[in-house]
């Protein structure tokens, strides 16, 4: 084996650790928590000039006293999920006894 394939392999290994470790663990069903205060995502306008259409979907825990603890981008266009991550930041959620975790999804569609 040549050197050059032990460091691509090594590389590689390091990298899938790294990737391990900087990721949280956050369970990937929908979020059941009910929500308190809930604000919809502004569709961009240069979004809407563009026809940019879709689903943006966001990881995220919400801690006992209802407020967002943490987000990840799981997916969606950068347009329309800074449009949802500007929104998510006025939610409130009603507390609980522990934090809760899941997926929210925001659609974009041109209204006519």
């Amino acid at each position: 084996m040549s050197i050059q394939k032990v460091w691509r392999w090594t590389g590689t290994g390091f990298l899938a650790l790294a990737m391990l470790h900087s990721t949280p663990a956050m369970a990937q069903g929908e979020l059941t928590r009910k929500t308190k205060t809930r604000v919809a995502p502004a569709y961009p306008v240069l979004a809407k000039k563009m026809n940019i259409t879709g689903t943006v979907k966001i990881l995220v825990v919400v801690s006992a006293n209802g407020n967002l603890k943490d987000t990840k981008v799981v997916g969606g266009n950068p347009l329309l999920v800074n449009a949802t991550m500007d929104a998510l930041k006025k939610w409130k959620f009603e507390p609980a006894n522990s934090e809760s975790t899941g997926t929210l999804e925001f659609k974009f569609q041109p209204q006519d």
